[in-house]
């Protein structure tokens, strides 16, 4: 009698801590997950979406010179129209009206306005959806990173990412369901507690993968210089340290560690054979290679891992974030010095890959049931910061959504006539997690787990789905 627990037993289980029968049943069924019927059914509802690319813009892209058009700056230039106090979170003194420096055109039938800083993303406008009016309640990284990312300006909570992974498990037991791509530079502002399971099981947490290293997942096999630690004698002690965490766990049930141990340990086994094979780029062509721009000193970063990412998806991955630009003062979005010169680099970086990946998802069929999100943590000021630069604004920025369940070219909100604030249509993180989550098949009321007993959830209390971008 074939002894696996079903989905829904191991999401009624994973609410609290399994206990050791329940623990070791799970253990035991290595092709559970493939005997499964129909695992994009949905949690609540049928799903259009069942894996999920972020593509995360660190440090707060500039909405003017992207892709919200305001040509009030140009007639309104160097006036001091700014609020009079410096507001929370800006860091320097409100400077007067800016316009621009970049030509923005009209792109596709759409007519959608794009800055020159992306040639690339110009192209495909007509198949994106975006969210013109996105708002968040800080201008401070931090907050607002966790904002984005959990639903909640302070750490503790879980991120989309995590939630995602809870709600719906894996689509292939031989590679992780969360992982996360970070800037080969450095990691983003909160650093790895962006990616937290919070007060979910620890086995949800994003697992964080250094694509630009020669070994991107650290340790999965002995190093070399240990010959005896290979074969048989890895085999041997793995199934011994399983047993040992197995035994600990049914005597401390109450502590998720051990279960994401366990699990790691099983991933880790199966990701010995499968893991090479998924990170070698080699074995993709010369022409995808250039596509992604990895042969461009300026996109092979950035590149690599939007590759990288479709080949995890490909191959049962369920959510991948990429993020582009460490924390810091420089070779990221936030454009304080001189917006002229620090976001045409950093906006060349990305602006290939994210077409390339685009692309690619489409030849292949994937975009049928893949979702592809390009976000920031907030927007910048209409005001100069000094001279030519632009500070933190959590009043207005863009995001925008692609692939499955997306109408494509439509658009929800607009910001004010400086792009100061939002205008009509305004839509926090609650909104666009709620949209997300809906097209998984999750209702995100419904989605909660109770902790220090509140019923906790990604949206806290808010969050609507758009329905304006959906088809």
């Amino acid at each position: 009698m074939h002894n696996a627990l079903t989905r829904r037993e191991m999401l009624s289980c994973s609410g609290n801590s399994f206990g050791a029968a329940a623990l070791a049943c799970w253990l035991g069924s290595e092709s559970s997950e493939a005997a499964e019927p129909d695992l994009n059914g949905g949690l609540h509802h049928r799903a259009k979406v069942k894996r999920v690319i972020q593509l995360f813009m660190n440090g707060g892209a500039s909405p003017m010179d992207t892709f919200d058009y305001k040509p009030e700056l140009k007639r309104l230039h160097g006036q001091n129209l700014g609020p009079k106090e410096k507001p929370e979170g800006f860091t320097g003194a409100v400077g007067s009206v800016m316009k621009s420096p970049f030509e923005f055109k009209q792109q596709g039938e759409t007519g959608r306005w794009v800055s020159s800083v992306f040639p690339h993303q110009a192209q495909i406008v007509d198949e994106l959806a975006f969210l013109m009016a996105m708002t968040t309640k800080t201008n401070v990284h931090g907050p607002a990173s966790y904002m984005m990312n959990t639903g909640f300006m302070l750490p503790g909570f879980p991120c989309l990412g995590a939630w995602v992974s809870y709600a719906l498990g894996n689509l292939a037991d031989n590679l992780p369901t969360f992982v996360v791509l970070p800037d080969s530079r450095g990691l983003p502002y909160n650093q790895k507690a962006n990616f937290s399971c919070g007060f979910l099981p620890a086995k949800h947490q994003g697992t964080l993968v250094n694509a630009a290293s020669q070994t991107p997942i650290p340790d999965l096999f002995a190093d070399a210089q240990y010959k005896f630690a290979r074969g048989s004698a890895d085999r041997d002690t793995v199934t011994l340290l399983q047993q040992l965490n197995r035994q600990h766990a049914a005597s401390h049930p109450e502590d998720s560690r051990l279960e994401a141990r366990i699990a790691a340990g099983e991933l880790a086994a199966k990701m010995q054979l499968s893991a090479p094979e998924a990170f070698d780029l080699t074995r993709e062509t010369k022409e995808t290679h250039s596509a992604y721009g990895l042969d461009q000193k300026e996109t092979e970063d950035f590149g690599r891992r939007c590759l990288l990412g479709r080949r995890l998806l490909e191959r049962g991955t369920r959510f991948v974030q990429v993020w582009s630009g460490p924390q810091g003062a420089v070779n990221n979005w936030d454009n304080h010095g001189n917006i002229q010169t620090e976001l045409p680099p950093i906006a060349k970086s990305v602006d290939q890959p994210i077409v390339a990946l685009f692309r690619d998802l489409k030849s292949r069929g994937m975009l049928d049931d893949t979702l592809v999100i390009w976000t920031t943590e907030f927007g910048r000021t209409p005001f100069a910061q000094g001279s030519l630069g632009r500070d933190h604004n959590r009043g207005t920025f863009v995001t925008w959504l692609a692939g499955a369940g997306v109408k494509a070219g439509a658009s929800h909100g607009k910001s004010d006539d400086l792009g100061y604030q939002t205008a009509e249509g305004k839509t926090y993180c609650y909104d666009l997690h709620a949209t997300i989550l809906h097209l998984l098949g999750i209702d995100h009321k419904r989605l909660t787990v109770r902790t220090a007993g509140i019923d906790r959830r990604l949206t806290d209390v808010h969050g609507h789905v758009v329905q304006e971008i959906l088809s």
